[in-house]
Formats: structure tokens, sequence, C-alpha cells
């Protein structure tokens, strides 16, 4: 009984928080992008090839790598320039074919001129429905002996997710810092590809938009492990950290490390069904300690990966400052994440 009020309490606190009365910023409610890519309709009518092509709703990343490496070189430029919106998101489809075909997408869409890859981006996702969605890699994906991927949390799209303001607070400014520490050992991809929640609201504070997320993730994990990259180790920011603990079971990981996070939907390490090491970190100054760790009526995430009772493998961050700060170069976290991301330990 006294377990049951204190539930209620934290859930009263919680519904608190979200209404913004405590000083959180309202957020605006989103809906996620899902489906798939723009261009699909025209993709399945195309008897180019005297068959039909992968539906990109449907076919797994491994049918669509078995697919492309049925093509020849000069068939696959064909698809990817006819068809550069499916190509670009076609998890399971060559690499650079998609850097090319992503290319292609954004020169014809002005409202994202700044990602084009004329100074060498390789965009691998690009999603322009919504916010705009967007991965890109640093690093060579084929022949990194490691990878990993940044997921990130609240107010990240494809306009938001290099800005330069907060730099350490992006899957960009994440992504870049992590390769400098692991000086090149790593490639790494900022995944900026689901609908993330606008400020620290409603759809922060419930499932629906990490449901998507963590859809789209195990897809693109698929896709990484489908065209023969290593398996990544997972860098889940804040409410990204709610989109790894859904993907758990189904994304193809050697690691998942989240930081500052609200909660994973899960109780423990176990109930999250994973064969990949779960690592939290969470530092002493960072604001994410004041959300109350329950799941109650849709709203929160549940228990804190970073307890001791959750079972995750400690990250130490006792020098990053923040909910932003743990890739600041320097700090002790980002040199345990660069252990992490070359498949080592942290002692």
């Amino acid at each position: 009984m006294r377990r049951y009020r204190r539930t209620l309490v934290a859930a009263a606190l919680m519904a608190t928080l979200v209404s913004g009365t405590a000083g959180w910023a309202s957020g605006t409610a989103q809906q996620p992008v899902t489906g798939p890519p723009p261009g699909t309709a025209d993709w399945r009518h195309d008897a180019s090839l005297g068959r039909a092509l992968p539906d990109p709703e449907t076919a797994t990343p491994a049918q669509v790598a078995r697919f492309f490496g049925t093509l020849s070189a000069e068939q696959q430029r064909d698809l990817a320039e006819r068809h550069p919106g499916v190509v670009g998101n076609l998890d399971g489809a060559p690499v650079q074919l998609r850097y090319r075909a992503n290319a292609l997408a954004i020169s014809k869409d002005p409202r994202y001129q700044r990602l084009a890859t004329g100074g060498g981006r390789q965009i691998i996702a690009f999603d322009p429905r919504g916010r705009g969605t967007v991965a890109e890699v640093y690093g060579d994906l084929l022949t990194a002996r490691h990878v990993s991927v940044v997921v990130p949390g609240s107010d990240i799209d494809a306009k938001t997710y290099d800005r330069s303001k907060d730099p350490y607070g992006t899957p960009a400014g994440m992504a870049t810092s992590l390769r400098t520490a692991t000086n090149g050992r790593t490639a790494v991809v900022a995944w900026a590809g689901y609908t993330t929640p606008v400020g620290v609201g409603l759809d922060a504070a419930t499932g629906e938009l990490a449901e998507a997320g963590a859809a789209r993730l195990a897809r693109f994990t698929g896709g990484l492990s489908a065209v023969g990259a290593k398996a990544p180790a997972l860098f889940c920011h804040s409410y990204g950290s709610v989109v790894c603990g859904l993907a758990a079971s189904e994304v193809a990981a050697r690691d998942i490390v989240v930081l500052g996070s609200p909660g994973m939907r899960a109780d423990s390490v176990g109930a999250l069904r994973t064969d990949a090491r779960v690592w939290a970190a969470k530092d002493p100054s960072d604001w994410i300690s004041k959300v109350p760790n329950v799941e109650f009526l849709g709203l929160g995430h549940g228990a804190d990966p970073a307890g001791k009772d959750f079972g995750a493998r400690r990250v130490p961050a006792r020098t990053a400052h923040g909910h932003t700060g743990y890739f600041a170069p320097g700090t002790d976290s980002l040199r345990a994440f660069a252990a992490i991301a070359t498949g080592g330990d942290v002692r």
C-alpha cells in the first residue's frame, strides 16, 4: 500500500511537471513520421528491370541487400537517380549509393540546402516530411573496426541535429566528439532518424514518439548488418534512451549506453531482453534527476537506468556538467564512451 501511495504521489508530480507549472518548457504535440519513404508509389510501379523492386515497407534489410547484389553498378545508379527519396532511405542498400541518392534528394529541396554534400558529407538517411529526419556518417562504415550510433533526445530534427549552439547536446556534436576521442578508430552515425519531442511536455513524458523511433532504429541497425558493417554501440541521450529501451530486443547492437536518461520503459536490464552490454551515465548536476522515475497511466518512463537496482554497468560522469555535457572533451564520461565504442571496458 505504501509503495502504491508513493507511485501515486510520483505520478501526480510527473503530471505537474509536464503541465509546465513547475517551470518546464511547454511542448508542442508531434506526429511521428512513419511508413515508407517519399517516392514509394513511383518506386512500386517501376518496371524498368522487368521484375518487382523490393517493397520499402515490407522487404527486410537483408532482402534489400540481396536485391542490390544482383544489379550492375549502372543499374544501381539508375535507380538512385530515378528514386532518390527511396534509395537514400532504403536500409540494406549499398552505403555509397545511399549517400549519392540523398545528395540528389537534398539538392531538390530548397529547405535543406545546408545539408548539401558537396563538402564530402555522408548523409545515409534523409526524409523531409514533418520537421525532417536525417542521419550522417563520420568515417567509413564498411572498413571501420568499430561503429557507433548516437540517438538524440528532444528538440532534434534535420535543421537542428548539427546546430552550433550547445554542440554536445546534438547528435552531430556528440558523434564528432566521440570519433575524435577514439582517434578515428570508430565510424560514428549521428542518427536523427525519428520524430523527437519538442520541449519537455506531454510528448516527452509518453512513449508514442519513442515507439515509432524504436522501429526505425531497429530497421536502421538491421541495414548496417545487411551491408557488412560491424554491430554498433548505441549512445542514447535523454529521450533517445527511451527509444533505445523500446528497441533493445530488436536492434543489432553490441552495446547500449544511456546518458541523462529519464528511463528506458523497463524495470531492469533483464527486462530489456538484449544480449548487448547495457551502460548508464548520469552526472550529479543533470536536471534529469528531478524527473520522477515512474511509469503510470502512460506517463513517465520507469526505473532509473543509472540506479543501482537496474543492473546497468555504470559509466563515470563526475566531471560532466549538466544535461548535455557528457561528450564534452576532457570529461571522464567521454573517456569511458571512447573505451566502450572501441570494444573495451570501463574500470
